[in-house]
Formats: C-alpha cells, structure tokens, sequence
C-alpha cells in the first residue's frame, strides 16, 4: 500500500523507494500481521538468561570526505589593501578534536552551500515555496530550499537537466533548442550560465521542483592548497581563498566556495564549515632537509609555500629557500609581506624576487624575474634544488615552464631535446612538481 498521496510530485522511482523508507520508519514491516489471530493462544513463554558483557569504548569517529568534519572558522582576514582589484583572504579553521593530519603541501576539501538568493531565484522561477520535499543525493528527504543550498549544483548546467526541460516545454521550439543544448553546445552559450539562467531562457517549461533537483548535479567539494604547517599550528588549517565576483549575462555572479566563506561563515568568529584532508602525494618538500627548494607561486598560488617555509623552519631544515611571488601591486597586493620578511630576517628564505605587473608600464610576472636570474636559478638546479609551482594553469603555469625550458637552454648549453629530456628528469625524479588549476 502506498503511504504517499497520488498527488506528491515523485517520480516512480523516488515514490517507490519512500514507501518503503516511511513504512520502516513508521514501524509498519510489510505481511506482518500485527497480533494474534483470533482463537489462537499466546505463545509460551521463553526463559531468558541474561549474562554480563564488559562494553567497549566506542570507536573514534574517523572524518574524510563522506564523513567531513565541522570546522570553526578562527578568522576570514583580508589580505588585500583598499586599493586593490582584488579580494583575497587569509582564512583560520579550528581542528580541534578531529584528528584530522595534514602535512605540507595537501588540500583541504570544503563542503560549501549555494548562496540564499540565488537558491530564492531558482525556486521562484520553478513556481515553488522551497518546503517541497525532495530526495539528496545522499537519499535524505529534505525541503527543497535545503536541498538546493546544500546538495545540488545549481551554477552549472548538465546534460540530464536540459534533457528533462527538453521533455518538459510546451514550445516546440524550446523543446528543439533544449535538446540542441543538451547534444552539444556549439555555440558555448551554457559557458558562464547556471540554472536560474536556463529557467528565464526557456519559460515555456513546466516541471515540479522535485524533478528538476534530481535532474541536477550533486554539489563537489572545493579543493584548496593549505597554507600552514601543523608543526607550527597544531589545531589549525590556514586557507588563502580568493573571492570569485564578475558580472555575466546581465547578472552579477559569484564564486561558490569563495563567497562562502568570505560574506557567510567567514562574516563572523564561531560559524563552521564541513572539511576534510585531501592529501598530496606528488606535491610534497623533499625528504632530506638540506636540499634547496625553488618555489613559484604568484597570487594565491603562495599558498602551500607558506605552508613549505613554516615546515621547513619548524624542522630545523637547513636547505635554501627562494620564492618568486607576483600579483597586481606592491602597495596592496603584496600577500603576507610581514610574514616573508621574517622568513627573510631569520634566515628561513634565502631569496626572494617580486613582480608586480602594474607597477610600471611594462608588465613584469613572475616567469619574468626566473629570465633575469637564470644564471643563479641553473646554479641551484645544479646544486640539487627541487622546483615548485602553484596557481593557474592556463596561463602562469605555462609562462613559468617555457621559461624554465629557456633557462635550460641558454644556461645548460642544450638543444631544445636536450632541454625537454633535462626537465623530463626533473619531473621522474619528483623535483620539478606542480599544483596548478
């Protein structure tokens, strides 16, 4: 027997599995009458010995990505002066309790939510109060106002929803076009779109909010670089998030995670968010504390060599440091200045070269200031000096690797196979390694 009304907006599949989720839960076993026939005795009794067991401890409860972690934001400090394009934080989270290690060069996981207004849009433009109860991805029965903030992925498009909106449009021509989407978007219009968008596109459509959420994506964890040492900061995890903000297709637009964590649980001490250690194998300090290490990481790219330099000054390591970090302006965009001048003052970096690109009218980057020092970079390679890189992958990530090729040219006296072979050793003997995205 069906306990839900013909009326809910399930599909068979979802109506099938909450029967039987509400019929366990409400204790209503199916073919089980519930007492004796009539005329039929009670059963003996049975006699019952109980004896004593000595209870275990529980077993600690072990945090990972299914399981994450609920972690008390410390602090979400700007790094950014007033003056700067950008928005760029420093965030703290409380590990206490978890058990949760790290060491130096992993990612933490972030579960983040949807921002509320874009969740209200995306209801309004399905004609619905978000009370609706709808299914997770984790089979959880939820309103929908909870589900769109937390499980599903509405600022990208795939193919099962525009499916869906294809079956559900009334206008021939939607319907053609929905299905044109789905096949290939040649065109790239779904680039820089998200649900709300699709839905004002195509106001012929008419589907239930419970169908259209599980036609929707499930919602990933955001992978960040740390940017501390547990050596040095035993009950933390230090974050450097820069805050996603452009305007697109008439709407203003905002980076999941990012926001997250600046205009909501980072807005004020004591909010958490959902963690977990996502470890880095192939990005890791070397073994031997005196080999020298070569670290390029402009922006927020920096952030795993605050966590290298922390670790090898908490370990005594005695090998070379040398950061090349770059961004807009000196003046305000010089992330953790007061922190690397000590490293510098203590002797725990030994170099550090800048590039500031708009502080003249020559744009200077990063791979820039590798050119001017080559002589020096080869030296240190030659002296064993493992190479690092973290931050964009499009552009930078690239600009430093041509560079670094040219300085194996020039300085190693190679032919360009000559070259490529001499970083392809780098790269097997885990000294050239890279955290890009």
């Amino acid at each position: 027997m069906s306990l839900l009304p013909e009326s809910a907006p399930f599909s068979p599949e979802q109506r099938s599995w909450l029967n039987g989720f509400l019929s366990a839960s409400l204790g209503l076993p199916a073919n089980i009458p519930s007492g004796p026939a009539t005329g039929t005795s009670a059963p003996p009794v049975a006699t019952v010995k109980v004896t004593t067991t000595a209870v275990s401890a529980p077993a600690p409860i072990v945090y990972n990505r299914e399981n994450p972690f609920p972690a008390r934001i410390l602090k979400a400090l700007p790094l950014n002066g007033d003056a700067s394009e950008k928005d760029v934080r420093a965030i703290a989270l409380d590990l206490s309790g978890s058990g949760l290690k790290y060491e130096a060069g992993d990612a933490l996981g972030l579960y983040p939510e949807n921002e509320p207004e874009l969740v209200a849009a995306v209801l309004e433009a399905l004609g619905a109060t978000g009370e609706e109860p709808v299914v997770t991805p984790e089979s959880r029965i939820v309103p929908a106002r909870i589900a769109l903030a937390m499980g599903y992925d509405i600022t990208r498009i795939g193919e099962s929803f525009l499916i869906l909106l294809a079956e559900m449009a009334h206008d021939e021509g939607e319907a053609e076009r929905l299905k044109e989407l789905a096949d290939e978007d040649a065109q790239d219009w779904l680039v820089g779109r998200d649900v709300l968008d699709v839905l004002r596109e195509f106001p012929s459509v008419s589907v239930s909010v419970s169908e259209a959420i599980s036609s929707l994506m499930p919602l990933q964890p955001r992978l960040y670089s740390i940017a501390s040492s547990q050596k040095e900061f035993p009950n933390q995890v230090h974050l450097t998030v820069g805050v996603v903000r452009y305007h697109a297709n008439d709407r203003p637009r905002n980076g999941v995670a990012s926001t997250f964590m600046a205009d909501r649980v980072g807005l004020s001490a004591g909010q958490r968010a959902s963690v977990f250690v996502h470890p880095a194998p192939n990005f890791r300090l070397p073994e031997n504390g005196t080999t020298p290490v070569i670290m390029v990481g402009p922006g927020t790219g920096i952030a795993p060599f605050r966590s290298f330099l922390q670790e090898r000054r908490a370990t005594g390591a005695s090998g070379r440091n040398w950061l090349f970090f770059g961004d807009q302006r000196q003046e305000c965009d010089f992330l953790y200045e007061h922190e690397l001048h000590e490293h510098l003052a203590d002797g725990s970096l030994a170099r550090l070269d800048t590039a500031f690109s708009r502080d003249q009218a020559e744009k200077i980057y990063v791979q820039t200031r590798m050119l001017e020092n080559a002589t020096t970079l080869w030296e240190w390679l030659e002296d064993g000096a493992h190479f690092y890189v973290c931050g964009d992958a499009k552009r930078m990530a690239k600009d430093v690797d041509n560079a670094l090729h040219q300085i194996a040219r020039e300085q190693g006296n190679l032919d360009e196979a000559g070259a490529k072979t001499f970083i392809q050793s780098l790269v097997k003997s885990k000294r050239y390694q890279r955290d890009v995205y």
